[in-house]
């Protein structure tokens, strides 16, 4: 459901001018970028300035489409107010779990609205699990639910084999605030669609007992 609402407007016009200010100031991008040693020291504002500065355009450019694909989806269920605490709990949520996975890499740094958008996404997923998907290398349609499951599986798979320059632990901790927050605001899920919160939920369960037996 495309919704380009006011507020989703906000959000990608925020993203596009911190982004393009960081993309041409050196100083200020190191200064808000999420970086472990410069948060354990204090700058906790990074866990939020960072969900604002992109590498470049094209990331940029994908996380902002992402979020316009998405974003009406839950507007329409949980209106402007619950889709704000979606999209912020997920940015600053995705960026926690990156900090607990990587506490002990001072240098490890990373940018990205990512978190948040994948947050969105994993929300809007479990309030419309039936829709489709289309993806532009598979020419058929995916049911939602499938997707945010394999794309979950596929984080795990990226933060225990460290693949690509990707903060997949990040986009795991978003997904699981808009899962958290989803429920919190709209409770009825768990009687008229109880299947796809356990389904959806298997990931995230998976992804604390791999964590818990040293196995990530």
């Amino acid at each position: 459901m495309v919704n380009l609402s006011i507020i989703t407007i906000i959000i990608i016009a925020a993203n596009v001018i911190i982004s393009y200010k960081g993309f041409g100031d050196f100083g200020f991008f190191e200064k808000y970028k999420f970086q472990i040693g410069s948060i354990q020291r204090g700058e906790k504002i990074r866990l939020f300035s960072a969900g604002f500065l992109h590498v470049d355009t094209q990331h940029l450019l994908f996380n902002m489409l992402t979020l316009y694909f998405f974003a009406g989806t839950v507007l329409a269920y949980l209106g402007t107010m619950g889709f704000l605490v979606v999209y912020f709990v997920s940015l600053v949520f995705g960026n926690l779990l990156s900090l607990y996975f990587h506490k002990n890499e001072y240098q490890y740094s990373a940018v990205g609205a990512s978190g948040a958008v994948v947050g969105v996404l994993y929300s809007a997923i479990l309030l419309q699990p039936g829709m489709n998907l289309y993806l532009f290398f598979i020419p058929i349609p995916i049911p939602a639910y499938l997707f945010g499951i394999g794309y979950l599986l596929y984080s795990i798979y990226g933060m225990k084999n460290r693949i690509g320059n990707i903060g997949h632990d990040a986009h795991f901790g978003g997904a699981i605030g808009g899962y958290v927050i989803t429920l919190l605001l709209y409770p009825m899920l768990f009687s008229t669609n109880l299947l796809m919160v356990g389904l959806l939920a298997i990931p995230i369960v998976l992804l604390f007992v791999l964590k818990k037996t040293g196995k990530i």
